[in-house]
């Protein structure tokens, strides 16, 4: 592959990258890299060019850049949730959103379901073994590509080159190339406070010595993070890790010794945070960057022992359902690797499924519910087990209705357990 790339970098060097309307054609369905890895030069080019080419979808993950927002209606847009500036993609009410399980995506091209005709990804500089890699965002785009009748790649001088990402290109055909030299867009380190930090002190005792973790991204995940660095031999599993698990790490918290699964490495699917972040993943061999089959497929998730799963929630009902996706009847999140993880975890010997989330909205709202805005499940009753907020620890697994009742109403905010026991009641 090297060799070819090196052909189309040369054959590009005096194109601009503008020049998308050869490759894609009205119908087309695009597939975007995501989050910090979106090919910026590639999809402001798709904004500009769409009403030109007509009828084209973009399929868009977690968006951090707000190259969308100005986007002419003939170019339509889906994606898996409202994550990052998506949400406001959806607030406008220019994002469709596909509810899936992140580790399925790829699957629903596979099995005709979704469509992908040309794929715009992000990739670095060749590495050590003469290759590009995938870089900060090992995610669906690898696999979805091999279906796509056109690949089109941004070459970032300033990707890190990151193992275990690289076979990800393997039988895949480029048919153009951009080189560049820009810096990753940085995700702002999430601010931890009293309540998180509350939070985190219910949630450290579930996590012993040798357990592996899946942490969430946020301010209560980083939180979960800060309180384990006096623990010894963890492991970590993830889908997304961002500075606190370099944290961690650098603490000596994680050896990666006893896992089942990339023994002595720290699986994730993608890493974004700060530019210390990507330069501590940058050809670090003790981070594997793989695709969703790995790191969400309950094939490798049930090797693992000691599993503990720690995800958040919008809100969660008196009976332990849980809303990880909408809030006030706009999609603000997702149902993404919540549902992978929290079965996993449960089947895991020794695991255990935390969700995690302040008892109040920034405005004084309780979490704690009686019922579900709108409906949305995004995790059943039947899969609840431990919920945690600032005022305690709720362990649900194997407890009827009444008692789950009772156990929610004491981790909510004092100040709405009246009107919520008067909800139970009713």
């Amino acid at each position: 592959m090297k060799q070819d790339l090196d052909i189309l970098v040369r054959t590009m060097s005096d194109a601009t990258a503008s020049d998308l309307q050869r490759w894609i054609q009205p119908g087309d369905t695009v597939w975007c890299g995501q989050g910090a890895a979106e090919p910026l030069p590639l999809t402001s080019a798709l904004v500009e060019q769409a009403p030109r080419i007509g009828d084209v979808t973009a399929m868009l993950g977690m968006l951090y850049a707000n190259t969308f927002a100005s986007a002419d209606r003939s170019l339509r847009l889906q994606g898996y949730g409202g994550i990052g500036t998506a949400r406001d993609l959806v607030r406008s009410g220019r994002l469709d959103v596909l509810p899936s399980h992140y580790s399925q995506l790829a699957q629903l091209v596979e099995h005709g379901d979704l469509r992908c005709d040309v794929v715009l990804l992000q990739l670095s500089p060749p590495g050590p073994d003469g290759q590009h890699s995938l870089g900060i965002a090992h995610d669906y785009l690898g696999i979805v590509a091999r279906r796509a009748r056109v690949v089109i790649a941004e070459v970032n001088e300033q990707m890190p080159w990151t193992h275990g990402s690289t076979d990800a290109l393997a039988n895949i055909t480029l048919a153009a190339v951009l080189p560049t030299s820009r810096a990753l867009p940085e995700v702002p380190v999430p601010r931890i406070g009293e309540v998180e930090r509350r939070i985190a002190a219910h949630v450290a005792p579930f996590i012993e010595d040798r357990c592996v973790v899946q942490p969430g991204v946020g301010s209560v995940p980083d939180a979960v993070l800060d309180a384990l660095h006096d623990r010894r031999d963890l492991g970590l599993h993830a889908g997304l890790i961002g500075d606190g698990v370099r944290r961690l790490v650098e603490s000596g918290a994680v050896s990666n010794a006893f896992k089942e699964v990339d023994r002595g490495i720290t699986t994730t699917g993608m890493a974004f945070g700060s530019q210390t972040l990507y330069r501590f993943i940058e050809r670090n061999p003790s981070v594997a960057m793989r695709d969703p089959r790995d790191t969400h497929g309950q094939t490798a998730l049930r090797q693992l022992s000691r599993l503990i799963a720690v995800n958040s929630a919008v809100e969660v009902d008196l009976t332990g359902q849980v809303n990880a996706e909408s809030a006030d009847g706009l999609y603000v999140g997702a149902v993404g690797g919540q549902g992978d993880f929290v079965r996993a975890a449960q089947a895991s010997t020794g695991g255990r499924s935390i969700i995690a989330l302040p008892s109040t909205t920034r405005d004084g709202r309780s979490r704690i519910v009686a019922a579900l805005s709108g409906g949305c499940v995004t995790t059943p009753r039947c899969d609840a087990d431990v919920v945690v907020t600032e005022w305690g620890v709720a362990q649900l697994r194997g407890q009827p209705l009444q008692e789950r009742a009772r156990r929610m109403l004491a981790i909510a905010a004092p100040e709405h357990r009246e009107a919520l026991e008067r909800a139970t009641r009713a």
